[in-house]
């Protein structure tokens, strides 16, 4: 698929990501101007643009990983957090697995 980020810095984590959404069921991607989006039953769970995934995990967990490296708000709301990691170690693909499950598992709740 080449570069699923649309950043060659990001290969990696968009490579992860889509790894992670295919061992999971009913999710959907769709590539557009802005990057890649995930869906369940057509809801955003977790996106990928410059580098930046973003994942659809809720409040509470949201505000936890917060205090994690290499995150941030986001602009979509505070259901919303983004992560941008320095490198892709161990943990920073363990918090990237985790919140695309999350965000697949709450898709279901809403």
């Amino acid at each position: 698929m080449g570069d699923p980020s649309g950043s060659n810095g990001s290969t990696e984590l968009g490579l992860l990501l889509e790894e992670t959404a295919a061992t999971l069921g009913g999710v959907l991607a769709r590539t557009d101007s802005s990057g890649l989006t995930w869906t369940v039953d057509g809801q955003p769970i977790a996106s990928l643009a410059g580098g930046t995934a973003l994942f659809r995990i809720g409040r509470e967990i949201g505000a936890a990983a917060l205090k994690t490296p290499d995150t941030s708000a986001s602009t979509l709301g505070p259901e919303w957090v983004g992560f941008r990691p320095a490198t892709l170690d161990d943990h920073a693909r363990d918090r990237a697995v985790a919140w695309f499950g999350a965000a697949h598992r709450r898709a279901g709740q809403t």
